[in-house]
């Protein structure tokens, strides 16, 4: 694969890899056990930033149809107040340092709960280790944002681990592989035979406005919207359906001078519910009004997990070709990295 002299740090080949990455994170999985699993859990928290927070929200959607009990991703540097002694707190940073996470971890000790987590190294293993607590180490190397094979594939065998779920949604991830190392091929090709630069071509110069579908898409529209920014250094803004329906579609009124601007991307799926795929339709036409530049983005996959994950790696094609449309280096945050060093002098 060639990839354009200006991605520096070879995002391109981390995007590439994700099927790889996501058979390596089940062989880790496969190796991982805990000590004590035999507790009661009656609800799960997910404390992460980021790239490692985008993985719980991928992670519930997957194991929906099984998983009985609550499951909640918390960006904050607290947890909810009936957070307790039955709640399984993962801990997720890729660098083992994110600041709101070890925040968390430290409100997760102080209600007592149960606590496992994820993570390359840094503090937060230090903590973990140190707690006695259940701990999956994945590669370093990457942007968090590449990693997200590591953040969901390790996540699942934790719950696994904790008799919460079963072995279906492995069998998925393992047709997801097979799948996608097909399909890259056509997505890592900088020509517009392939879709995903395509879309790019058409969408770069925009402000993408993505819409996916509640409890299916919505969480690959959230992807997709971090992408942008991160990948591209586009603004992007995501909503699901149906609650765009009852607010946000009356914005498209006013202010029309904007809408050639911006560029409406309509993430679905053949499983979305039939009013919901109703309204998808009804409100493009409305919306159609005021702005043509619409897609509507499908992909093909054998189960709502295996699509859902493959319309993430579509997406993570898309703002990369956007990066390399628009000149830009798709790896370096450099806005966030000033954010951080900020931070850490005050």
């Amino acid at each position: 694969m060639d990839t354009p002299a200006l991605d520096t740090q070879n995002m391109a080949e981390a995007i590439y890899d994700f099927p790889n990455h996501l058979a390596d994170a089940i062989e880790l999985g496969k190796n991982f056990s805990l000590t004590n699993s035999d507790i009661e859990i009656r609800n799960i928290v997910v404390a992460g930033m980021g790239g490692s927070a985008i993985g719980g929200d991928v992670c519930r959607v997957l194991i929906a149809s099984e998983l009985n009990i609550p499951f909640v991703v918390n960006r904050n540097y607290t947890l909810p107040n009936w957070v307790n002694e039955y709640t399984l707190v993962i801990c997720s940073s890729y660098s083992g340092n994110t600041e709101e996470t070890l925040s968390a971890f430290t409100n997760a000790q102080a209600k007592g709960t149960q606590i496992c987590g994820i993570s390359t190294g840094g503090t937060l293993t230090e903590k973990l280790n140190t707690n006695g607590s259940g701990m999956m180490t994945i590669p370093a190397g990457l942007q968090p944002r590449a990693a997200l094979a590591f953040s969901v594939v390790p996540m699942l065998y934790l719950l696994k681990a904790y008799g919460l779920i079963g072995d279906s949604i492995f069998e998925e991830i393992n047709n997801t592989i097979t799948l996608l190392k097909s399909e890259r091929l056509e997505y890592a090709r900088e020509d517009s035979s392939n879709s995903a630069f395509a879309l790019a071509s058409n969408i770069y110069k925009t402000l993408p406005i993505i819409y996916g579908t509640a409890d299916s898409t919505a969480v690959a529209a959230l992807r997709w919207k971090g992408q942008f920014c991160e990948n591209a250094n586009m603004l992007a803004y995501h909503n699901e359906l149906p609650e765009m329906n009852h607010n946000e579609l009356v914005g498209w009124d006013n202010n029309a001078e904007l809408f050639k601007h911006m560029s409406v991307l309509w993430l679905t799926d053949s499983n979305d519910h039939k009013r919901v795929q109703l309204r998808q339709d009804i409100t493009r036409r409305i919306m159609g009004q005021k702005n043509e530049n619409q897609h509507v983005i499908a992909v093909k996959g054998s189960s709502e997990q295996v699509r859902l994950l493959h319309l993430i790696h579509f997406g993570d094609w898309v703002s990369y070709w956007c990066a390399i449309l628009h000149g830009t280096d798709p790896s370096p945050v450099v806005l966030i990295e000033e954010l951080k060093a900020e931070l850490s002098s005050k």
